[in-house]
């Protein structure tokens, strides 16, 4: 668990150019500068998408190591062998959090992704950038392998991975990965929101003792960023009169395996959770939140009346339509994904895991 971080903080490393020159996203007009024809090309709504049950599929922190990265294949070909599946999300984790963070690795991972048939939606981690500057992930400095995440895995923005979908993307505000797009009547957005307090942790690997200035500026501008494309997923849902809105990202906000969490360890997230709260309170209908990082499927309402979570971040109201479900991940990774399928007149998700292959 990390200390009490002060805000008097030492001076930033040097990092790519690419990185740094990021700018602190726009929050006039669009939330996140998409234009209205990336917006439509997001959203065809068809009869064929309504009128007949949509199925997608959610995995999280897998591959989780070398035994796991030689059986991915297999594992991808069991989703792919689901007729339903229309779909497909990655909310991070693409490494255990003790391997290393090399280019070749990453190299394997994003071939194994080309092997899915459906669209892939990927959300980084912390395990493939936050967490790099490790010894037993290779000493990296943790920006540098963002840019090389970003580089790698969304030379394309505006387009999945796997088969190809149009995707709503603020790539042109250096954040390919946050993305949107509708479907059935549900209004889907990525937040790259990561474990290790969204990356306020500090890099114990490079000596550091507290956050850099460099990363209070890029958890900042990120969770800016990804806040604006949250409302703008709730903002579609409410003009396509969308009965659900589902959100996916890596970090669980609301770890209920730590049994006396610390808010310094979790205070990142405390404007996420605000919007969270306002956002879902405001709309009429289902929210669903799925996310990775504590590997063991849940499936409750942390931020219903009453929940501990809301005193914990200090945040008032409460969103009792918002359910969140956690995905099996790392030594249960590949044992089994989770098939989520919407029926035409229902805003609940059926939610089933299916073994995996």
């Amino acid at each position: 668990m990390s200390t009490r971080r002060s805000l008097v903080l030492p001076a930033a490393v040097a990092v790519v150019a690419s990185v740094a020159a990021v700018a602190v996203p726009s929050l006039a007009g669009s939330p996140h500068g998409a234009s209205s024809a990336a917006n439509a090309a997001a959203r065809p709504a068809t009869a064929a998408d309504t009128d007949r049950p949509y199925s997608f599929a959610v995995i999280g922190d897998v591959p989780y190591g070398t035994a796991d990265e030689q059986r991915f294949p297999a594992f991808i070909a069991g989703i792919n062998a689901d007729p339903d599946v229309r779909t497909v999300t990655h909310l991070g984790d693409i490494k255990s959090g003790s391997t290393t963070c090399d280019d070749t690795r990453f190299a394997n991972v994003r071939r194994d992704f080309d092997l899915f048939t459906a669209p892939l939606v990927y959300t980084p981690g912390d395990n493939e950038w936050t967490d790099c500057h490790r010894a037993n992930n290779g000493g990296y400095q943790p920006l540098e392998r963002l840019a090389a995440v970003r580089s790698l895995f969304f030379d394309r923005p505006g387009h999945t991975l796997g088969a190809d979908m149009t995707v709503a993307s603020q790539a042109t505000q250096g954040y390919p990965e946050n993305v949107r797009w509708s479907r059935a009547g549900i209004s889907f957005a990525t937040l790259h929101v990561v474990g290790s307090d969204n990356d306020l942790e500090p890099w114990t690997g490079l000596g550091d003792t507290a956050p850099t200035q460099q990363q209070v500026t890029e958890e900042r501008r990120r969770m800016a960023a990804t806040i604006a494309n949250l409302r703008q997923a709730f903002a579609t849902a409410r003009a396509d009169h969308s009965r659900i809105v589902v959100l996916q990202q890596q970090a669980d906000m609301f770890d209920d395996t730590v049994p006396a969490p610390s808010y310094d360890d979790y205070a990142a997230f405390k404007p996420l959770v605000r919007a969270l709260v306002e956002e879902s309170s405001d709309f009429d209908g289902h929210v669903y939140l799925f996310n990775g990082d504590s590997h063991r499927f849940r499936q409750d309402t942390p931020l219903a009346a009453g929940s501990r979570w809301l005193s914990f971040y200090g945040v008032e109201g409460a969103a009792a339509n918002l359910t969140r479900v956690t995905v099996d991940g790392s030594d249960r990774g590949e044992t089994d994904w989770l098939k989520v399928t919407a029926q035409p007149v229902s805003d609940d998700l059926d939610v089933q895991q299916v073994p995996g292959s």
